[in-house]
């Protein structure tokens, strides 16, 4: 099973990289963030084109949302209104495999790293907080993927000292999010592939003139999994290419092949 996770930063307006992405990649099942659409607007008959008839879509107005489509059926679908906001930022699907797929969009945070002071900030640590009680009571073989917004090792993000201050990178939240990854023992696949020592981007800020010349990138996209899906993990790859494709996400997708 091949597995894609995409924060495309409006799925309407990128219509034609999704079509790219599906056409050179081929997933079986792709996970889009940030989709800025609500339910009744989405693009549904065009995934059905693409042959990807089985959709579970959470979305709103204007921002958030959340989609999986693929090309397996699926048993089921559900989702949590984390922090009980009423935000789409969650979606998952249980495969007739048996694995469950949580697909994730968690707040950026805005741009004062202070609770006390920025309200977007002390959301996004509430919901961190919450995954982490929840992962402790996952049962299923789960993949959670998606935009976490944040990088949680030095080799995540282009200069480490520079970003210690800056939201996705400080220290309250990336404890949070290691705390969160031993709640469920959870896999970092992209770093089972990639060694500590190596640097791993996701995304790549639009203000750069040329991003790709800069690279100064962060990895806060994610693939993990139950510690039982650990050795059905077989190939990762960031497709960076997608990054410098027409009228692009600042994300990047993730490719994530499994053997089940």
């Amino acid at each position: 099973m091949r597995l894609i996770t995409w924060n495309i930063n409006s799925v309407r307006a990128r219509l034609n990289i999704v079509e790219q992405l599906i056409k050179e990649y081929n997933p079986d099942v792709l996970c889009l963030q940030e989709t800025k659409v609500q339910d009744h607007m989405f693009p549904a008959q065009f995934f059905e084109d693409m042959r990807m008839p089985h959709m579970a879509i959470r979305g709103q107005k204007s921002h958030h949302g959340v989609a999986t489509l693929s090309k397996i059926p699926f048993d089921s679908q559900s989702y949590i209104d984390w922090c009980e906001v009423g935000d789409a930022r969650h979606v998952s699907i249980k495969l007739n495999t048996g694995q469950v797929v949580h697909n994730f969009y968690v707040p950026a945070g805005g741009d004062e790293p202070n609770p006390e002071t920025n309200d977007k900030f002390a959301h996004k640590l509430k919901f961190v907080d919450e995954m982490t009680e929840w992962s402790k009571g996952i049962e299923d073989p789960s993949i959670l993927v998606g935009d976490l917004n944040i990088a949680p090792y030095e080799s995540d993000v282009w200069n480490h000292k520079q970003l210690l201050k800056v939201v996705s990178h400080t220290p309250v939240e990336t404890d949070a999010m290691l705390e969160l990854m031993k709640a469920h023992d959870w896999v970092d696949v992209m770093r089972e592939f990639t060694p500590l020592s190596e640097p791993l981007y996701s995304w790549w800020s639009y203000r750069a003139r040329d991003w790709s010349k800069a690279d100064k990138g962060r990895r806060l996209d994610h693939v993990w999994t139950s510690p039982s899906l650990k050795p059905k993990t077989v190939h990762m790859e960031v497709i960076r290419e997608a990054r410098g494709w027409e009228k692009p996400s600042d994300h990047a997708p993730v490719l994530v092949d499994f053997d089940f």
